[in-house]
């Protein structure tokens, strides 16, 4: 399974249900070597050239469950609608 934000698409996927917390990544995760945090409160991993390789998303359920979609800063502003994210959080 796969997700694509704004272009970018993640080859690995993980859903903590419990938690609600949705990781991203693009190929290995240990490739990230440093982190940021998105305004919403997301937080991003990139590469040591500086490339988006993660993304972990908190309450993606509960976000799309309260407003249909959520909004994620990488490094522009993109809004992911349920239907990009249902196949992973249902998996």
């Amino acid at each position: 399974m796969s997700v694509t934000i704004a272009d970018i698409t993640f080859d690995r996927v993980d859903y903590d249900s419990d938690a609600d917390v949705l990781y991203l990544h693009i190929g290995d995760p240990s490739t990230a070597v440093d982190f940021d945090e998105t305004p919403e409160g997301h937080a991003l991993r990139f590469d040591a050239e500086g490339r988006l390789v993660g993304v972990t998303l908190v309450r993606p359920k509960h976000l799309l469950d309260e407003s249909g979609g959520l909004r994620i800063t990488m490094p522009v502003p993109s809004d992911v609608s349920a239907g990009d994210l249902t196949p992973a959080l249902s998996a």
